[in-house]
């Protein structure tokens, strides 16, 4: 497992159901083509499964 994710949003939430909405939204997304990098861990794999179809996902290893 990577490290961290980086996450896109590449398709627009506004045909999408509430739930996939605020799970857009709770991941850090506002606008599309915007990207965000969270931590690699099993919750946030949940949300990116649930809204696979509006984001695009890329494994990150982070260097110290």
């Amino acid at each position: 497992m990577a490290d961290k994710l980086k996450i896109t949003l590449v398709r627009s939430t506004i045909g999408a159901i509430p739930k996939h909405r605020k799970t857009v939204k709770s991941l850090g997304l506002r606008k599309l083509n915007k990207t965000v990098i969270m931590p690699d861990n099993p919750a946030i794999r949940g949300m990116v499964k649930q809204v696979q179809h509006l984001v695009k996902v890329e494994e990150v290893q982070v260097e110290d």
